[in-house]
């Protein structure tokens, strides 16, 4: 269902859907930004293309060039320099929203987290228990 929203880019109220996240003006927009990036990685010799070196041959932003991985419009089997930011710490990763550290690290505060209520419930235990 569409919703009004102000769009992130340029702050015009829009309706937003489910294919665009921005204004018809700022979709417009980033298309054209989108062939003349899409343009320059088709060419056999930029395929390996890191985004850095993207950005600075297009001037075209970062952000977009994420907004594209994530959304699987630049596919990183055909162009395997590219991805995008971990959500929790920056480092570039080519699928899901963490990379592996982070996981890792949330997984074992997790269990640090359920051994400490474990350990509390015992001590609940033992001092109803001796009362």
């Amino acid at each position: 269902m569409a919703e009004l929203r102000n769009c992130p880019s340029c702050g015009t109220l829009y309706v937003r859907n489910s294919v665009r996240d921005v204004c018809e003006k700022c979709y417009k927009e980033e298309e054209k930004k989108y062939d003349i990036v899409y343009k320059f990685l088709k060419k056999r010799e930029n395929r390996s293309a890191t985004k850095d070196t993207v950005v600075e041959q297009t001037g075209v932003d970062e952000e977009l060039i994420f907004k594209w991985v994530r959304k699987g419009r630049l596919q990183l089997a055909q162009f395997p320099n590219l991805g995008y930011p971990c959500a929790k710490c920056g480092t570039i990763i080519r699928e899901g929203k963490l990379c592996t550290n982070c996981i890792s690290s949330i997984r074992n505060d997790l269990e640090v987290h359920e051994k400490e209520e474990i350990r509390k419930e015992q001590i609940q235990l033992r001092t109803y228990h001796s009362q």
